[in-house]
């Protein structure tokens, strides 16, 4: 058996399918805010599920392919906790009330799946015909890790966003939001909410990042089962995570750097592939320590703070 049979196919898809239908149908049964408490609870679970998923990996393919999973799974989840930060900013900008913000994130995360199948299969269909390729996309990770860890902050300016400009050229729109109703009936007919501004922007985020973490999953694997697999147990779990990290959106001031920190490793590692094998082992245990220092120096720096 591989990890491509389709028995283990099979086993991912009930997984995934389970914990989309509790979220859905238990979890979010009625649209409301998350508390943190429930937001960490449920992350816990989906986070778990993850990890233990790593064994059906094992028992399929045996060790190499599991810490490449894993590997892969961490480097995701820290790309996704990265983007959430994006999009705390996002509803931040357009001031999105809170009751639709819930909304939003559903379709970005359903989105987001889509989009990377859809990017893995494209980006394993040229890396099989161009090989070469892979020491471009691991050049252009470098540059982006160096570019995220010397940026000061992140900037939104949906103004500039061309399907945002798009959008309100051709649709007419009202004024405000009308609870987390994309679309309000009024006198003047059928008007699109600033709603839908937000889900362009969010989209549009998704797929940059979508662009910078598929070539940095394709410098641990390059099997297709692992790379989606990695990446769906790391978006999935995006909806309850971004409850808890609005919280907590200051207390992890090193997180980011960490991250940045990972992709200029990555890139470096993919481009000096052709004269250099890094064995699996050693990648998992660097993206393990850079996370875990990232979030200790966070937590020392919250104590020494909160003490002064």
């Amino acid at each position: 058996m591989t990890v491509g049979h389709p028995w283990v196919w099979a086993a991912f898809g009930a997984v995934v399918l389970t914990l989309l239908a509790v979220d859905m149908l238990v979890i979010n049964r009625k649209a409301h805010v998350l508390t943190v408490a429930e937001a960490t609870r449920w992350s816990g679970v989906l986070v778990g599920t993850a990890l233990l998923f790593g064994g059906v990996v094992a028992f399929a393919g045996g060790t190499t392919p599991a810490l490449e999973y894993y590997a892969g799974y961490l480097i995701e989840l820290s790309l996704s906790v990265d983007n959430l930060f994006v999009f705390i900013l996002i509803f931040q900008y357009f001031a999105v009330p809170a009751i639709a913000q819930p909304k939003v994130l559903k379709f970005g995360v359903f989105d987001a799946m889509v989009m990377r199948g859809l990017m893995i299969g494209l980006g394993t269909l040229v890396l099989s015909r161009f090989g070469w390729i892979i020491y471009v996309l691991g050049a252009i990770l470098a540059y982006t890790g160096i570019r995220m860890f010397r940026a000061e902050e992140i900037r939104i300016e949906p103004e500039k966003n061309p399907m945002v400009r798009l959008a309100k050229r051709f649709i007419p729109m009202s004024a405000a939001y009308e609870d987390a109703w994309f679309f309000v009936k009024t006198h003047r007919g059928w008007l699109a909410t600033p709603l839908i501004l937000v889900i362009m922007v969010v989209e549009w985020t998704d797929i940059m990042f979508a662009i910078d973490s598929i070539p940095a999953i394709f410098s641990v694997t390059k099997d297709p089962f692992i790379i989606y697999s990695s990446n769906i147990f790391a978006i999935i779990g995006l909806r309850a995570m971004y409850f808890v990290l609005a919280d907590a959106m200051t207390k992890f001031v090193y997180l980011k750097p960490g991250v940045a920190t990972i992709l200029t490793i990555v890139g470096l590692k993919m481009v000096a592939g052709m004269w250099v094998h890094v064995p699996i082992l050693v990648s998992l245990a660097v993206i393990v320590t850079i996370l875990t220092v990232s979030i200790l120096l966070s937590i020392r720096r919250n104590r020494i703070t909160a003490s002064t």
